[in-house]
């Protein structure tokens, strides 16, 4: 019986020894492909203009697109749309920096 046991804990201890060094060499290629990758920084860009976040962007996507259907709905002239169009499209950052900016 006392046999039988320590050759399954044998071959346990084996299998577990396997596995530790399956890890440690996965751990090993994932350090290496790290080193070789280079780091993208998460967050800010810069210091003047600051990242937003997706609630953000698609709120002033949605600002532009329903502006830009008002105009379209709403204006009779084609050259007024066209210029209006353009204008908000132009606008559109400037106006983010001013009311998003979190330096302010």
């Amino acid at each position: 019986m006392s046999k039988e046991r320590a050759r399954r804990r044998a071959v346990l201890e084996a299998e577990r020894a396997e596995r530790m060094r399956r890890a440690e060499r996965k751990r090993q290629r994932r350090a290496a492909v790290r080193r070789l990758v280079p780091k993208v920084r998460v967050g800010r860009t810069g210091k003047l203009f600051a990242r937003r976040s997706r609630a953000q962007r698609s709120a002033i996507a949605m600002f532009v697109l329903v502006a830009l259907a008002l105009v379209w709905l709403l204006i009779d002239s084609v050259a007024a749309r066209i210029g209006l169009s353009a204008f908000i499209i132009v606008a559109t950052p400037a106006l983010t920096v001013l009311v998003l900016d979190r330096r302010l």
